[in-house]
């Protein structure tokens, strides 16, 4: 009694440490940062790896980690065949795949496979998009819950975007292209609860360089939430549980590609294509861009696809050119500029301290936040084949997915 008393007073005094989940597209919050407090630094193909296994099929889209499971999509090299697929996190075992069919011709790029959005859960539900085949919802153990077909993606680029869980709703950026628009499902059902088309979503060809590749992001504004959206030529914040506008923002340029980026009440958006950065003061009401627009920066912006993170007020980002930059998120301050290698579309990731950025030749760069200079404490190598996916961090280990592989790196203790 004596014994078991002592236990239980251990663990009331010093309570099981449980790994911070990854349960969507950039992380807990959707904005690539993470709690954890130890990730590994030092890699290479024969160092540091826990293991690694052979996928399917390449793919863009970053895998999501909840409760020892491992979810990532996957599809065949012609597209016909798009995949979920459920891994032991720990060890790589397979423990299931959920496989799904489309044999009509879906437009995209040659950069783009199918399946580049990442699945999302809450612990229950596992919600993926197939893009044209439509959106799949499991539960833990791979049995299908309902299907939505959203209509045909048709985008010269394809499409990208990850779906949203916020409450008891699905929420889902559907395009770029000729079908647009933000829709609401029934986490349980699958049935839509709301549905908005913003004007200057739609293309009006399927050749016009026009969309939104953006995962929407829920944001805490004061005592409301609000869905930020990274659309073309204007931002919004919506209401998540009915889509109507709450404010919205003017400077974007038609095509958006990055998730926006938090530093307390500030947000940061980014668009592609050399388009625009621009941060907006959370809180307005209606069109605040002569109000709450903080800065802009119109003219000489690299290609930016991948999104960068926030640590103590300053944007961190890998430019598509190698390049990173610090940028001061109230002020619009380039703090620095540093070139690191390579061409990047991955996003960036904080933890532990530290700012991880990848490359698409399998490099790893770990710096050292700071607004004074870009000081590198680590290059870690791969395979050297195609990676766009971001990183991805659950106890303790890194998980990274290049075309072939999925990587999981663990340090040795």
């Amino acid at each position: 009694m004596r014994v078991l008393l002592a236990v239980l007073l251990a663990l009331v005094l010093h309570p099981v440490a449980h790994a911070e989940e990854w349960p969507a597209w950039r992380g807990p919050q959707g904005t690539g940062v993470s709690e954890a407090k130890t990730a590994p630094l030092h890699w290479s193909q024969d160092q540091n790896i826990a293991w690694s296994i052979d996928l399917p099929g390449p793919g863009n889209s970053t895998p999501i980690v909840f409760g020892g499971k491992l979810f990532v999509t996957c599809a065949s090299p012609d597209g016909k065949t798009r995949g979920l697929y459920c891994f032991d996190a720990k060890t790589g075992a397979r423990l299931w795949a959920q496989e799904v069919t489309y044999n009509d011709p879906e437009p995209t790029h040659n950069t783009n496979p199918a399946c580049s959005a990442s699945p999302t859960t809450d612990g229950q539900h596992v919600v993926v998009s197939h893009g044209s085949a439509g959106l799949f919802c499991y539960d833990l153990a791979g049995k299908e819950q309902w299907k939505k077909d959203l209509g045909k993606l048709e985008h010269i680029w394809g499409n990208a975007s990850s779906p949203v869980i916020y409450k008891d709703l699905v929420i889902v950026n559907v395009g770029p292209g000729l079908n647009v628009g933000v829709v609401a499902l029934d986490k349980k059902s699958g049935n839509e609860v709301w549905r908005q088309e913003y004007p200057e979503m739609r293309s009006t060809k399927l050749e016009e360089y026009r969309g939104s590749w953006s995962t929407p992001v829920v944001f805490r504004e004061g005592s409301r939430d609000v869905l930020l959206l990274a659309l073309p030529q204007t931002f919004r914040a919506v209401d998540p549980a009915t889509g109507e506008t709450v404010w919205s923002c003017d400077g974007a340029s038609k095509l958006c590609y990055g998730s926006p980026l938090l530093a307390g009440d500030v947000i940061v958006t980014m668009c592609g294509f050399h388009g625009p950065a621009m941060a907006i003061r959370s809180g307005g009401r209606g069109d605040v861009t002569a109000t709450h627009r903080l800065w802009i920066h119109e003219q000489k912006n690299p290609q930016r696809v991948g999104s960068g993170v926030v640590v103590d007020g300053k944007v961190y980002i890998l430019n598509d050119d190698g390049v990173a930059w610090c940028i001061d998120a109230a002020s619009g301050e380039i703090h620095w500029k540093h070139r690191l290698g390579g061409s990047s579309w991955s996003s960036a990731l904080a933890v532990a301290g530290r700012v991880y950025f990848t490359n698409m030749a399998g490099v790893t760069y770990v710096i050292e936040p700071s607004a004074t200079e870009c000081k590198v404490l680590a290059t870690n190598a791969l395979d050297g084949k195609t990676m766009r996916a971001s990183p991805v961090i659950w106890d303790g280990r890194l998980y990274l997915r290049t075309y072939e592989k999925l990587w999981c790196v663990a340090e040795k203790q």
